[in-house]
């Protein structure tokens, strides 16, 4: 059986931060491949780390992505970047000789990181967020970052991939539990130098440096139900995406942390004003209808390719849901409904935290009339 891409260095960039929402990367490069001799603006406006994103950068083709999540977009927006290491490590050098104006105090980040390291994070923290303009430098300094921020303690500091203390890797653990589970297991946090980690995590991707078709710039924090995003987008569109599953809503929340990095708050909030409504089935349809809508007007031609399922603890139905919507945006043609491939291509969003059964995954394939 064939390695997941995911475990292959070649497409390092890709796995810059974890995340643990992320589809499979075979899934849009499958996709994306059939059409790659069209030519087409590649589309995802539900776009997550970028993996849709990634996935044309690698195929040499244009693509735009748009996302509600300010950690969603710094992720994605790397997937555009190309800089060398050295020109990397040059600016969070520079940027850790500031003295940061905001160091928090709660018991939560006093147990989470050693006060050196936790200085060193609030230099880089601060230092990015008062850059005038966003570089191709900057933009891998900051995903890097936020790959770093929380994971897994080593067996060797020196080597350490991370941060933190003990944490999982694609999510923030609330802080009182985090701080309970540290005291009832001992735990410290290590003493790690911030750059060693970050030279380490960037050097593992060869392909940094490697030209990407487009700008960062075209992945944008934006409500894909406006028609703001889609201003500027033309053309024959091939659209991969995969929608949050009706029922989740804490895709921010439960990366709280590195959102405190971005700006956010030191403690976990849960607005969800943005996000797709999932109040009732028929309002969860109409924000995806208000979605294929838009891009519908703007293409010349279009197909779109979705993966949508459910989550274990909401009563939903994939299929129906997906069929209503494009039924209500009226326009649409559904050419095939697949179950999503498992095992290397994983569950999505149903397991995201390991702690149930993934319920089904469906890939569906539309286009317009």
């Amino acid at each position: 059986m064939r390695s997941p891409l995911a475990y292959n260095r070649d497409y390092a960039l890709n796995a810059i931060c974890p995340y643990f929402t992320m589809f499979p990367l075979e899934y849009p490069l499958r996709v994306i491949k059939k059409h790659s001799s069209e030519n087409p603006v590649i589309v995802d406006p539900f776009c997550g780390r970028g993996t849709t994103i990634y996935a044309a950068r690698k195929l040499g083709l244009r693509s735009y992505g748009f996302d509600t999540s300010p950690i969603a977009v710094a992720i994605a927006k790397a997937k555009l970047a190309s800089a060398s290491v050295e020109r990397v490590i040059a600016l969070a050098e520079h940027l850790l000789q500031r003295q940061p104006s905001d160091l928090p105090d709660t018991e939560f980040f006093k147990a989470a990181y050693s006060s050196d390291t936790l200085l060193d994070i609030c230099r880089l923290r601060e230092g990015l967020m008062l850059l005038p303009d966003e570089s191709d430098e900057s933009t891998l300094l900051r995903a890097a970052a936020l790959g770093c921020l929380h994971g897994p303690l080593a067996n060797d500091v020196s080597l350490s991939g991370y941060f933190s203390n003990q944490m999982p890797r694609t999510f923030a653990s609330k802080p009182d539990y985090s701080v309970r589970y540290w005291k009832q297991n001992g735990l410290e946090a290590p003493h790690v130098q911030v750059l060693a980690v970050l030279r380490r995590k960037l050097e593992r991707i060869s392909e940094l440096g490697s030209t990407a078709v487009g700008s960062f710039r075209r992945i944008m924090c934006a409500d894909a139900r406006t028609a703001a995003p889609y201003r500027n987008l033309t053309g024959r569109f091939v659209v991969v995406t995969s929608p949050p599953y009706y029922g989740m809503r804490t895709y921010v929340q439960d990366q709280w942390l590195r959102n405190w990095f971005l700006g956010g708050p030191a403690q976990v909030h849960y607005e969800t004003d943005m996000q797709l409504r999932h109040s009732s089935h028929e309002c969860f349809v109409h924000d995806l209808a208000r979605v294929w809508s838009h891009l519908r007007k703007r293409a010349e031609a279009i197909d779109l390719y979705v993966r949508l399922g459910t989550i274990p603890s909401v009563k939903s139905d994939a299929r129906a849901l997906l069929k209503a919507s494009l039924d209500e945006s009226s326009g649409w043609r559904l050419v095939s409904t697949r179950r999503a491939d498992t095992a290397s291509a994983g569950k999505r969003q149903a397991d995201q935290m390991g702690k149930s059964t993934p319920e089904d995954e469906f890939d569906f394939h539309a286009v317009a009339n």
